[in-house]
């Protein structure tokens, strides 16, 4: 198995890289205030995969919880794919939550890109949340006179 592995990961990491960058021209799609909604639903996707016991496997189902990678990117990928945009956002911040837990601590020098070009997408919509909450703060403070 140690001589398939590194096999493995150069596939996922392809697989990844071709995922994200389809996740990342649709996130730059996006108009502002739906990136607002995709910041707060993939910080929610995020916390709620912290909480399992195996973050990584989120979005998998339990039957198929002992492959080297699980199912949530693709589940994610195929949902940013749809037409509905509701159904789109949300699959995005799956996506991005798995793989976010996926690459995050991971031994295999070849997915350590991927996973700074998650943290980077994260920080961006992290930026574009905070930014447009204190616009909304400022506008809806009474006014001084």
């Amino acid at each position: 198995m140690q001589i398939l592995t590194p096999f493995f990961v150069t596939m996922r990491a392809r697989q990844l890289g071709r995922q994200f960058r389809d996740i990342e021209r649709s996130i730059r799609a996006l108009p502002r205030r739906n990136r607002d909604r995709l910041s707060v639903l993939t910080l929610r996707e995020i916390g709620q995969a912290s909480r399992c016991d195996f973050p990584h496997l989120y979005g998998t189902t339990p039957e198929t919880r002992f492959l080297p990678w699980g199912q949530g990117t693709d589940a994610g990928y195929e949902r940013a794919r749809s037409n509905n945009a509701e159904v789109a956002l949300r699959g995005i911040a799956l996506w991005l939550a798995v793989a976010y837990h996926e690459t995050k601590n991971t031994p295999h020098a070849k997915l350590q890109p991927q996973h700074r070009q998650v943290l980077q997408l994260l920080r961006e919509l992290k930026e574009v949340h905070q930014s447009s909450h204190t616009v909304d703060s400022w506008m809806q403070e009474p006014a001084v006179a």
